[in-house]
């Protein structure tokens, strides 16, 4: 870039190898890079390098990244949170609550889920297990005709990202009660069989509903576009966009 084009190394470009390398799994990489770089890293480089440790359970790379990041913005609830995610997928329930507590006696609060949607040009916002829509009844009844029917194409759920310590079924519905899942649900109940289905999230989707997303597009034969706080994900046929890595 510099040598032959004359482009100036930028913190953006920083975290394009960052994200690159952490796809691959090659994080001592990407721990080497970020000391040789010759912009001081953000909070842009350090999340994603977080984001890659959780994807590859790499607890002790993650726990520096998340320390990196508090020190920048001690008040920064997305690195609690992914550190707290990758402390659950190593089973670490006891190191999870210290972080919990951690937040609540700092007061910094979890930025809470939502999803929207936009149909027959009226926008309907979802909370995790939301039951105050008129329809709450038939949007729980669809989500457990799409269990039946994407446990027919080996949809397996992702208990990993139930970040509470309980019995497997009780995370299982847990799962099932992800706002981008209702949003879905919604969907599918009000829309026109073949139309686009478009759904916004404030927060980055899980890997399970991800998962979901991509049974349930193969299933019904409909294009899902889910815009999460990080990018759009296009699922079509059983497949996404991201290549399963965002």
């Amino acid at each position: 870039m510099m040598s032959e084009f004359a482009v100036t190394q930028g913190i953006e470009h920083c975290v394009c190898i960052i994200d690159l390398l952490g796809r691959l799994g090659r994080l001592s990489e990407a721990e080497k890079f970020i000391t040789e770089i010759h912009v001081p890293p953000n909070d842009l480089i350090w999340r994603s390098l977080l984001s890659a440790c959780r994807n590859h359970n790499n607890l002790e790379l993650g726990e520096k990244a998340a320390q990196h990041l508090l020190e920048l913005d001690p008040s920064d609830d997305a690195a609690y949170v992914l550190l707290s995610n990758v402390c659950a997928v190593s089973g670490r329930w006891e190191d999870v609550d210290d972080l919990r507590r951690k937040m609540k006696s700092s007061n910094i609060k979890k930025k809470p889920a939502c999803s929207w949607v936009k149909v027959n040009n009226k926008v309907s916002t979802f909370g995790m297990g939301d039951k105050a829509h008129p329809q709450k009844d038939q949007i729980y009844a669809k989500l457990e005709d799409l269990k039946q029917i994407i446990r027919e194409t080996c949809y397996i759920p992702d208990t990993s990202f139930s970040l509470h310590d309980m019995d497997e079924e009780q995370k299982e519905q847990n799962l099932w009660n992800h706002s981008e899942k209702v949003a879905l649900a919604f969907v599918l109940i009000n829309s026109v069989d073949g139309s686009v289905i478009r759904i916004f999230k404030n927060l980055r989707v899980c890997g399970d509903c991800h998962s979901m997303f991509k049974h349930v597009s193969q299933a019904v034969q409909r294009t899902i576009v889910l815009r999460d706080s990080y990018r759009f994900h296009h699922f079509s046929g059983g497949k996404c966009s991201c290549g399963d890595y965002w």
